[in-house]
Parts: C-alpha cells; structure tokens; sequence
C-alpha cells in the first residue's frame, strides 16, 4: 500500500501494474490465535482451524487493498483480479493440498471487478482456464493481445454473466489430463488413458464419488469427451505462434531442429 501512494503522489495518470501475492493459505499453516478460535466447533481438525483462519486473514488483506484504492479515488479505473494457482483438499478423496485432478485441486477462485465489468456483483457457470486472465486483461485495458497468447478473453462473460466462452475447461497434472464441461469432469492417466480413465456427473455426484467409465448408459458421453480431451491435448502441445520454445533435458538445453 505505502507503493501504491508512493505512485499517487509522483503521477495520477500514470497507468500502474502491481502482483500481489499472498502465502497463505498454505504449509505451513499459521496464523493469529484469535482467527483461529473462531472456527473452535466449526473445524474437524487443527489443520482446518488453521486453514480456515488462513483464508479469514487472506480476506482481511484484500480488504484493505480495496479500501486503499478507493480512499485514492483509483477504484473506478482500476482493474482486479483476484485468483489462485490451485485448489485445495481438506481430506477429500483421501488427499491433502493439491496435485490431482479432482475437482478440489483444479477448481480456483477467480473474481474480476473494474472498468468494462457490466455485469456486475453477479457469479457465471462460464467456464474460464487461468489463461485466460491476460486476455481478459489486455482486452479491458485497450491493449493488443500478442499472437502466441493461448488463452480467451473473458471479457463477453463480464458483459452478461450468463454466457460463455469455453465448452471445457483443460488441466493437465503430472501425466493426467483432464477436461471439466457444464455438467461432466474426465480424466484420463498416461497416453490415451493407459493408465486409466475418469468420469463423473457433475448433476448427481458433484463430490466426484462414482467413477462411471465404461458405464454402458453414458457411453456416449464418454466417447465425445475422450475426442474433445484428446483435441486439448494436442492444442496444448502446440507451438504458440511466433514464439521459439526451448527444451530442457536433466537441466541442459536441447537443440531444437529448424522449422
């Protein structure tokens, strides 16, 4: 904040960019004991009293970067994100933080206020890939989008909430690949699910529970989800247009063929 008004008092005109990122929640876990016992009763463990006290001082924090630009008279031409780089388990399926491919690890919170947000204080079933923020960014800020950009720009889903402009949203882990639809999540381990496959509804089990590969009655939709992750795949692997990519073997650089 003591930048941000730093940045005030040289130019107010003059456009600025700032990251902000904030380590909670995450291991290890620590934070005020009065935060903590507000969640005494609520919690099922210590380690969700924690976390739970952890996201309570994330939305201390962000409160105060909110009310700092407003006080500066910034808050109506300027534009915030507000996102993680992953979701988070508590026990779910057996897992602890991250690093699968459930909808616990892959799901992130992602809150976009500012000029060009018309639609406002509304929550969408639009899909949306954390590529898609700089897109999304550029196109509010009147900027050009550089060619070799992946992402979509979110912007017609800021304009009217119930609209979208993703069939599915890609998350790739380790060797999992897996695509989430409006209703269906599926997941395939290894090259073309060698490893095995996943598919849960969304409708009737969104606590992804019930495996239903192979199950003859969404047959159907498994086969039409397998085609669509495998084209994801592909556009993943993909050279962004303009851009010499790298290779890294062990950590030494990898001549690349010329085109």
């Amino acid at each position: 904040l003591g930048w941000l008004k730093k940045q005030q008092t040289k130019d107010s005109q003059q456009p600025f960019f700032m990251y902000i990122a904030f380590h909670e929640p995450h291991e290890p876990v620590a934070s005020p004991k009065e935060m903590v016992n507000q969640y005494d009763g609520v919690a099922k463990n210590h380690n969700q009293a924690q976390y739970f006290a952890n996201v309570t001082n994330i939305d201390a924090a962000v409160g105060k970067l909110m009310k700092a630009l407003k006080t500066m008279k910034l808050d109506e031409n300027t534009l915030v994100v507000f996102t993680s780089d992953h979701g988070y388990h508590m026990g779910e399926h057996g897992h602890w933080q991250k690093t699968t491919l459930f909808e616990n690890a892959t799901r992130v919170p992602l809150i976009i206020s500012g000029p060009g947000v018309i639609d406002k204080g509304k929550s969408t079933d639009g899909l949306a890939e954390l590529v898609d923020v700089y897109p999304t960014m550029t196109e509010l800020a009147g900027l050009t989008t550089p060619k070799s950009v992946s992402g979509k720009s979110l912007v017609p889903i800021l304009k009217d909430h119930s609209t979208t402009v993703r069939s599915n949203a890609f998350t790739q882990y380790s060797n999992g690949y897996s695509i989430r639809t409006s209703r269906y999540r599926y997941t395939e381990w290894g090259d073309k699910g060698e490893f095995g496959a996943e598919l849960y509804d969304h409708e009737s089990d969104a606590e992804e529970l019930i495996n239903l590969v192979g199950s003859p009655e969404v047959a159907d939709v498994q086969s039409e989800l397998q085609i669509q992750l495998h084209i994801r795949i592909e556009e993943a692997k993909a050279t962004p247009q303009g851009i010499k990519q790298n290779r890294f073997v062990n950590g030494r650089k990898v001549p690349q063929p010329n085109p």
